[in-house]
């Protein structure tokens, strides 16, 4: 038994965002890139599970690639009102997946909410702090992903 219940939680909660963009799957992977590096991430790490699977099981998975962005003043931030602990969790992931060709959805979630909901970071003021100045970075990457060029 889960000590919360996860249908409880709304995507507010968890800074749960979705997008849709149209377009092929490597430029919307460029796209998002762009979009969170002109908000004041760096992509720190990224990798395509999809084609990892593909060669080591056979998946037959559909295109799909995880972005790891991180802001690191937000990062360094984070790791101090957490006693570490959030690095667990580093980095904030953006995935981008192939729904169909041409159709890409783009889907993030807050490692700094959940961290808070799990007991990984404190729930206090710093944190809170924390939380707001990193949703408003990924609002800005997010109002970024408009800007199709």
């Amino acid at each position: 038994m889960l000590p919360i219940d996860p249908t409880a939680l709304d995507a507010e909660d968890i800074g749960e965002k979705e997008a849709t963009l149209h377009m092929d799957h490597a430029a919307a992977v460029e796209h998002v890139r762009e979009a969170f590096v002109e908000a004041g991430f760096g992509v720190a790490t990224e990798f395509s599970p999809s084609e990892m699977l593909n060669e080591k099981v056979d998946a037959g998975r559909d295109p799909y690639y995880v972005l790891g962005a991180c802001n690191p003043n937000m990062a360094d931030r984070a790791l101090d009102a957490s006693d570490n602990r959030i690095g667990g969790l580093f980095p904030c992931n953006v995935v981008v997946w192939q729904e169909e060709p041409g159709v890409q959805t783009v889907y993030h979630v807050s490692i700094m909410k959940i961290a808070r909901l799990t007991g990984m970071a404190p729930d206090d003021e710093t944190m809170q702090e924390i939380v707001e100045d990193t949703g408003e970075l990924v609002e800005a990457a997010w109002s970024n992903l408009d800007k199709i060029e």
